[in-house]
């Protein structure tokens, strides 16, 4: 999350790509996955972009994609009560996939938790790497929004964005954790 964003989320909360897109915020999304991502029905006709996308861990190609902006982005901890919401979907890989699953909640034991919180993706063979890429960009999708209650703090790269966030009215737990970031 860019750290400019935090003021609205502490306000509105995480929003979908459709809520966002109302209100001026700075993205980090990649518009070619966007555009996957736009065509894609997850539940019951509603579409990915219709919810708030949660990685269940940070350290994953979209991360390693935007280390030159590290200083400039935190990743924001929300709480696993999100799992509770009604509505809520997990994806088994990223959600824009052409392989994902999208799982109840209940189903989570599915999940590999071992390419989901594998140190790195890397692979010889081409495509076991993409398949770990994409299990690294697993996702709990929760519709339209997750509401600030559900915050419960932020790791940053060092301790210069640590103080950065904090001085833009970010008030929650602020942890160091250089390694989510590639450092």
């Amino acid at each position: 999350m860019p750290m400019v964003n935090t003021a609205s989320v502490l306000q509105h909360g995480i929003l979908c790509y459709e809520e966002a897109a109302k209100i001026n915020h700075q993205s980090v999304a990649m518009q070619p996955v966007q555009d996957l991502r736009d065509k894609k029905v997850v539940s019951r006709g509603r579409m990915l972009h219709q919810y708030a996308n949660l990685y269940f861990h940070a350290r994953n190609p979209m991360m390693y994609k935007r280390q030159n902006e590290i200083d400039q982005l935190c990743v924001l901890r929300i709480s696993t009560l999100v799992l509770q919401l009604s509505g809520v979907v997990l994806a088994d890989c990223n959600a824009a996939s052409a392989w994902v699953r999208f799982l109840a909640p209940s189903q989570a034991s599915l999940l590999d938790l071992d390419a989901i919180y594998a140190v790195d993706w890397t692979h010889p063979d081409r495509h076991e790497y993409f398949r770990r890429k994409s299990k690294k960009c697993a996702e709990v999708l929760v519709p339209e929004r997750v509401d600030p209650q559900f915050l419960t703090g932020a790791y940053v790269v060092d301790n210069q964005a640590r103080v950065q966030l904090a001085t833009s009215g970010f008030s929650l737990p602020i942890q160091i954790e250089p390694a989510i970031f590639f450092k």
